[in-house]
């Protein structure tokens, strides 16, 4: 019998916010503690990018992030669709295998509204004009092999704040609204029957009727929380609940709705053959109040440097727990190097897909060490990250290289701002500098070589898994990175 498979992906939550990932978390997570305890966490989990278009695209194409139109940054609400036309995902994939597919929740990679105007593309995160929200939307969810779709264009703080059914608008927006300081939304457009502060759990109401609708038949659930992004915004029974701020409090709450679909599909008699992720599409964002947590001892990147955005682990090192009861061991540790791109050739693996040479084209299956089978075989060569303005890093082994003098993000050094003196790459042994804080490269050139021409290699052949070489998208991304050659 097909296992049945939910994908819940937090956004914007740090590695250190899990209390069994952190022994020094001051955030208490009781439902994520017992996933562990019943399935399999993952110490060496990243997503492809540090930050949120990127990585759901990665997740749902097994394709690096860069290898679309979208080189740097993130789309807003009105973006155009990210995903190219006839490119297989991990819900078509699944489709074809006999499931019914639903997304619910943060969508935010691009689809095509109707505008007006012949002015239209978006204009950066806030709002457009001109916009026809009475017209069926192009290019979402459900041209991408989703059944249902029910959630919103982009994150929590990015215009317009209407719920989308399948390809139309439920509510048209008859107002503007605007949030301030950790409850931050851009002023936009907003529907009636939209609450900011209702978000979350009316999209967890969602999926949990959704699991009864599919209960007798194999379904894939993809629901990507609208938190612990901004804005920041807790019900009234987690305000204070954490001790630290109303971040942690807003993690509180993301647990606490890991819970409620767990315990759904136990009801339900379902969860021994259903598949659990949990997971985060990149670091923790200075947003949660940084400063704040530090004061009572709470650190959300763990030992990691960095946060959201940045080239360094604690931008894109990310909580992942997996579990499945009927065939992963309770409360097994895997510490391999995996990455979330990797989800689709691990669900091929699972329904016996043979997936076509165009697709997947940087996922490796995870399913060997899923079972305990890996026997200490790597399960990829390297793995290639990207910050929010477009750096490239690669990491193999315990090496890491930056191709970059700083964060490539919101950190320091940012973009722009670094020393005179930093050189211009960093070379980093994960080993014994797991904070990255000695930056070898001038000590071990020949490994600076090796690491570059394997990045080389992976774009210009448009895959890092083998067979035929692919195009990337949106132009020629080697010619921005031709330096790299010197």
């Amino acid at each position: 019998m097909k296992p049945n498979i939910v994908y819940i992906l937090a956004d914007d939550m740090g590695y250190g916010d899990l209390s069994c990932l952190n022994e020094n978390s001051k955030i208490k997570t009781p439902n994520l503690d017992k996933m562990a305890q019943n399935g399999m966490v993952f110490t060496d989990a990243h997503a492809s990018s540090a930050v949120c278009t990127p990585s759901r695209y990665s997740i749902l194409t097994g394709r690096y992030n860069w290898r679309s139109r979208l080189k740097s940054g993130v789309l807003g609400g009105y973006s155009s669709a990210l995903i190219e036309k006839e490119r297989m995902t991990v819900a078509t994939l699944l489709k074809e295998s006999g499931y019914k597919t639903a997304c619910i929740g943060k969508w935010h990679l691009g689809m095509n509204w109707k505008f007006e105007k012949d002015v239209v593309e978006n204009s950066g995160y806030g709002a457009v004009e001109g916009v026809d929200y009475t017209s069926a939307i192009q290019n979402g969810p459900t041209a991408n092999g989703f059944d249902y779709f029910y959630g919103i264009s982009a994150s929590l703080d990015m215009p317009p704040y209407v719920y989308i059914e399948n390809d139309k608008v439920v509510q048209l927006p008859d107002r503007e609204t605007e949030g301030l300081g950790m409850e931050f939304w851009r002023k936009g457009p907003t529907a009636p029957d939209f609450k900011h502060s209702e978000a979350l759990p009316k999209l967890t109401q969602r999926v949990l009727d959704k699991i009864e609708e599919y209960k007798d038949e194999a379904f894939f659930i993809y629901f990507p929380l609208t938190a612990p992004h901004t804005p920041i915004l807790p019900s009234d029974e987690f305000v204070g609940k954490s001790e630290t701020n109303s971040y942690g409090d807003f993690v509180l709450m993301c647990d606490d709705v890991v819970g409620k679909v767990i315990s759904k599909l136990e009801e339900k008699n379902i969860l021994d053959n259903t598949i659990v992720v949990f997971t985060s599409d990149n670091g923790c964002s200075p947003a949660a109040c940084i400063e704040e947590l530090a004061a009572v001892g709470h650190n959300p990147s763990y030992i990691f440097r960095g946060y959201k955005a940045d080239i360094y682990e604690g931008g894109h090192r990310i909580p992942l727990i997996i579990q499945w009861n009927d065939k992963i061991s309770n409360a097994s540790v895997c510490n391999e190097t995996v990455c979330l791109v990797d989800f689709m050739a691990t669900v091929a693996d699972v329904v016996g897909y043979r997936l076509p040479a165009s697709a997947a084209v940087d996922s490796f299956s995870n399913l060997p060490a899923w079972m305990g089978k890996n026997h200490g075989t790597p399960l990829r060569e390297a793995v290639v990250h990207h910050s929010i303005d477009g750096s490239f890093s690669i990491r193999k082994g315990k090496w890491k290289l930056e191709m970059c003098p700083g964060s490539g993000g919101w950190g320091y050094p940012k973009p722009g701002e670094e020393p005179n003196e930093f050189p211009k790459i960093q070379l980093y042994d994960l080993e014994s500098d797991i904070s990255e804080k000695d930056n070898v490269q001038s000590k071990h050139p020949q490994v600076v070589i090796e690491l570059k021409e394997l990045l080389i290699k992976y774009i210009k052949n448009g895959r890092s898994t083998p067979g035929a070489p692919q195009k990337n998208a949106g132009g020629d991304v080697w010619e921005e990175l031709k330096w790299m050659e010197e």
